[in-house]
């Protein structure tokens, strides 16, 4: 099968199209024909080096999250079966680029309906942080008022909806051009996060979802209400500084959830969420992708395509 591999961390130019074999499934696995699979910030800091773990040694795929359809089940496979289209956030064990991948049942629902196999492959990953950002991590509630950091990108628009799905009361920060869109989606106050001050706008917050980190991060303790929260995808927030705003910060890792991704998909196919993909590019294309992603502007998510849909 083909598949994009780094043999050796760098630059997007270490992201080569190779025949590899195709995987080997487990009992407790599926092999997943890939139609697409999206791009994220995650696979850009693994070719470059800047995120490893034990585990992340080359030659590797990249790619966290697939639709496709399956085309194997193991033995011990019991709740999908040969031709379900599926959608899935994928472990560490496997990767994305490729034209067929290995999954758990842990890690895959049911594709959304609604959508083509692009606009699926765009959900798993972004929507699963901005779920557990929100609700696992942060805890949010009905009627409580959440700032979003970064909203016009992969997570942010996800969070922007899930929020006001839950009744709270959002404030967006993000771009220029992403604040039209952005209110379209539910926001209640959108910010240019460049000419604006988010403190002029948000204060009484109890709870505000990092996507940007640095300074943002660091201002953002001052519009918190007493015992208000950070969650943060970029990092541990500073204790002392929590401490010193009697707030909590958190950080975390997303994890594959094969039920709230199914929930995601049922909200998806009720109309209630909105998918936006900015830009697709073919597999042979990931040098161009990882390029993009790093270094421009992007309003929802980027997807390449691997077979047809």
């Amino acid at each position: 099968m083909k598949a994009i591999r780094i043999h050796s961390f760098g630059g997007p130019d270490v992201l080569t199209m190779e025949n590899v074999p195709k995987p080997v499934i487990r009992p407790d696995e599926m092999l997943i024909e890939v139609h697409a699979a999206s791009v994220n910030p995650v696979d850009y800091k693994i070719r470059s080096g800047s995120f490893r773990r034990s585990e992340m040694t080359p030659p590797l795929i990249l790619g966290r999250d697939v639709s496709g359809v399956v085309r194997q089940i193991g033995s011990a496979m019991t709740s999908f079966d040969i031709g379900d289209e599926v959608f899935a956030l994928l472990g560490m064990h496997a990767g994305g680029y490729a034209e067929f991948t290995v999954a758990k049942a842990s890690e895959v629902a049911r594709k959304p309906i609604t959508l083509d196999h692009i606009h699926a492959a765009a959900v798993p990953l972004a929507a699963l942080t901005a779920w557990q950002g929100l609700f696992d991590e942060g805890h949010l509630q009905l009627g409580q008022r959440v700032l979003i950091h970064g909203a016009g990108g992969g997570v942010g628009h996800f969070a922007v909806q899930f929020a006001k799905l839950k009744g709270a009361t959002v404030f967006a920060a993000a771009s220029r051009e992403d604040l039209h869109l952005l209110g379209e989606l539910g926001a209640d106050e959108v910010i240019d996060h460049v000419e604006d001050r988010f403190e002029d706008y948000a204060q009484e917050i109890d709870l505000v979802l990092d996507l940007v980190g640095g300074e943002t991060l660091k201002r953002s303790w001052d519009v918190l209400k007493d015992r208000g929260m950070i969650v943060s995808t970029l990092g541990q927030p500073s204790a002392v500084a929590a401490a010193g705003h009697h707030a909590y910060g958190r950080t975390f890792m997303t994890r594959p959830n094969a039920e709230q991704l199914a929930e995601i998909a049922r909200l998806i196919d009720a109309h209630l969420v909105t998918v936006v993909v900015s830009k697709t590019l073919p597999l042979d294309h990931a040098r161009q992708a990882h390029d993009e992603l790093e270094h421009a502007h992007s309003l929802g998510k980027l997807v390449l395509t691997v077979s047809d849909d």
